[in-house]
């Protein structure tokens, strides 16, 4: 058995005053990244006296050209712009479940199928609320959306890891110009394998690397 999308959540109506927030509080389409990335520090604030607020737990979603895949787990209260859609979990509908069911590929999918316009498509607010998701228990919510954010942190600290990796590569290659002409033999396996220059400067290990080996 399905329920349709409004039966776990709702859209979030609140305002919140402009004033009170700031280029860390405020969430925008143009600060929210790509495929499910998450979100960047804004650039500017809106002009306008008040904007739609979210509180911590909320999901938002970016209703301007839905195949971006911008969504966000709410991680703090804030405000956003009208064309970010705060989803908020009802009753009974664990929190983190409702954001995998809004941040699986077919849901994004659906809101693209259903969208208005061609040129910059808008989700179709009434559309989305049809969409179809599972019906599980609560404690069968918990236990799903606790195995999904596990494997979402390992993926998180795999690209840490890699993103440390290619700095220190970009950093071998710059060293490489600083080796001189009449190098032993040893000099250069320890630079190439090891990553020691030949006059002992150590290279720097990366925090994430230290985190995995503790």
């Amino acid at each position: 058995m399905k329920y349709n999308l409004s039966d776990i959540c709702d859209y979030a109506k609140g305002k919140i005053d402009v004033d009170s927030l700031d280029e860390h509080t405020y969430i925008s389409t143009e600060n929210m990244i790509p495929n499910k990335e998450g979100i960047t520090q804004a650039s500017s604030l809106p002009t306008v006296v008040q904007t739609q607020s979210f509180f911590a737990g909320d999901v938002l979603v970016s209703n301007i050209r839905p195949y971006f895949r911008k969504i966000w787990f709410a991680e703090f209260d804030g405000g956003c712009s009208n064309d970010v859609l705060v989803f908020r979990a009802k009753d009974g509908v664990d929190k983190r479940f409702l954001y995998y069911v809004l941040a699986d590929d077919t849901f994004f999918d659906y809101s693209m199928a259903t969208s208005k316009g061609t040129k910059m498509p808008r989700g179709d607010k009434a559309a989305i609320m049809r969409y179809e998701v599972p019906n599980f228990t609560y404690e069968e919510q918990e236990k799903i959306a606790g195995i999904l954010e596990v494997l979402d942190r390992k993926i998180q600290l795999n690209t840490e890891i890699n993103e440390n990796l290619r700095k220190q590569r970009a950093g071998h290659r710059q060293n490489r110009k600083r080796l001189p002409g009449a190098c032993s033999r040893a000099d250069i396996y320890d630079f190439v394998c090891i990553g020691r220059l030949p006059d002992n400067e150590e290279p720097e290990v990366p925090s994430v690397a230290l985190k995995v080996a503790a």
